[in-house]
């Protein structure tokens, strides 16, 4: 019986999402569930839906909710890492209020951007904290890393912690259906091959039956009628050749094309959600009663299994029957044109064994361009959180396309020293 811990449970459609797949999984469902979250009520909140789910589904897994974060991880098997530091108020909030009194425009703000790199740096301390808990009390648990910015978490732990970690995300398993459904094709017996970055992974081939589908995608893309939800990342393939995993949102703030405070007509052009994730953020917030009648007050709860990794993951573990994934793991030699030190997101073989990643070889070489810009950004801050240096801090952020496309050397600095002071006591210590 394998014991599951997951860290930010109060997160609680997210851990319905993976838990719940979980409580479906054969192999799985006879598995201790140990709930963890700072926030009591939220906390509560999940066991007792997850508690729901559990009941109607043959009352096997065993869970229990802790505030002792040593007691959740104790003998944990996998660890599953969705934590937010910081919350959406103030650390989010503050995250995009003080950039825009710089003229410094966000979409998610979460991944890269001067948005992505506070986060990670308020949460790279917290995380380490786990991975000390985990290397006295786990140390062989899997640590299964959810929390944005996925890459520069994720190389955090791996170049800072011995505690196994992949990276995961749902951008790769649901590539191909975002692309494809839109244009009116089929997204039956398809052979695709995605490899790059997190958020920024390329669908290097997509084929059916042998043939290559790109150029059938290309003709009906670039000839599908505006505006919709897709349009930077089909100004992406049109330029570079390639399709990439994450959303157009997101990669409207990954670039230094899109969001220029020079040219306003692009947002329109691009159809640019600016401000989105506190909008999402906001709406959960108002609808979340209204959630938590359904989620955690209904006794008939179902649920059905996801496209999230993390239950199949731990099933080919479990049963040692293998099970392919993209995973965001350390640059080994598998992506030939990018950084050692980097984070990539590339095919891996999951069985008993653990995680086997796959050598992509070379990215084409504009491909590796583009990832290299972020990846900059990725390096410099992880050094910054594992060095606790303001200046490394300052890189990070003149490194960043969409920073550096917008203010200047000086803004840019006093942009990061207006951050560090609003976000008070998460960074006194660059104080």
């Amino acid at each position: 019986m394998a014991k599951i811990t997951f860290m930010g449970a109060g997160s609680t459609v997210f851990a319905k999402n993976v838990l719940g797949d979980c409580i479906l999984t054969p192999a799985l469902r006879e598995s201790e569930f140990a709930l963890y979250d700072i926030d009591e009520q939220r906390l509560k909140d999940s066991e007792m839906m997850l508690k729901n789910i559990n009941s109607n589904h043959g009352s096997y897994a065993g869970i229990k909710a802790y505030t002792d974060r040593r007691a959740a991880l104790k003998d944990a098997d996998y660890v599953i890492n969705a934590i937010q530091v910081g919350g959406y108020e103030p650390s989010t909030v503050i995250d995009f209020e003080i950039p825009k009194k710089y003229g410094l425009r966000q979409t998610i703000g979460d991944t890269l951007g001067i948005g992505g790199i506070f986060r990670a740096l308020r949460t790279i301390p917290v995380m380490l904290d786990f991975a000390k808990d985990i290397e006295e009390v786990a140390p062989d648990a899997w640590f299964l890393n959810y929390t944005n910015p996925m890459s520069i978490l994720t190389g955090a732990m791996l170049r800072a912690t011995d505690v196994k970690t992949v990276g995961l995300c749902h951008s790769v398993q649901i590539c191909h259906e975002q692309l494809l459904e839109p244009l009116g094709m089929s997204t039956e017996n398809l052979q695709y091959k995605i490899a790059g970055i997190n958020h920024m992974a390329w669908l290097l081939e997509i084929s059916r039956n042998g043939k290559d589908l790109y150029p059938e995608i290309k003709k009906k893309a670039f000839a599908r009628e505006t505006p919709h939800d897709d349009l930077v990342r089909y100004e992406l393939m049109k330029r570079f050749g390639y399709y990439i995993t994450e959303s157009s949102e997101h990669n409207a703030e990954y670039h230094p094309y899109f969001i220029k405070s020079e040219y306003p007509e692009l947002i329109e052009k691009y159809n640019i959600p600016l401000d989105e994730y506190p909008r999402r953020c906001e709406k959960q917030i108002a609808e979340w009663e209204e959630m938590r009648d359904e989620l955690v007050k209904n006794e008939e709860l179902e649920h059905e299994r996801t496209h999230e990794y993390a239950s199949y993951i731990m099933e080919a573990m479990e049963t040692g029957r293998p099970y392919k994934i993209g995973g965001n793991v350390l640059n080994t030699g598998l992506i030939d044109n990018l950084p050692q030190k980097a984070v990539v997101e590339v095919p891996c073989l999951v069985d008993r064994s653990g995680i086997s990643p796959c050598h992509v070889g070379e990215l084409p070489e504009q491909l590796a361009a583009l990832n290299r810009t972020n990846i900059n950004v990725h390096l410099m801050t992880i050094k910054a959180a594992l060095e606790k240096k303001k200046k490394y801090i300052y890189q990070a952020a003149m490194l960043d396309p969409h920073t550096a496309s917008e203010l200047t050397i000086d803004e840019i600095v006093n942009l990061c020293d207006d951050l560090i002071e609003a976000h008070g006591d998460w960074l006194s210590e660059y104080k």
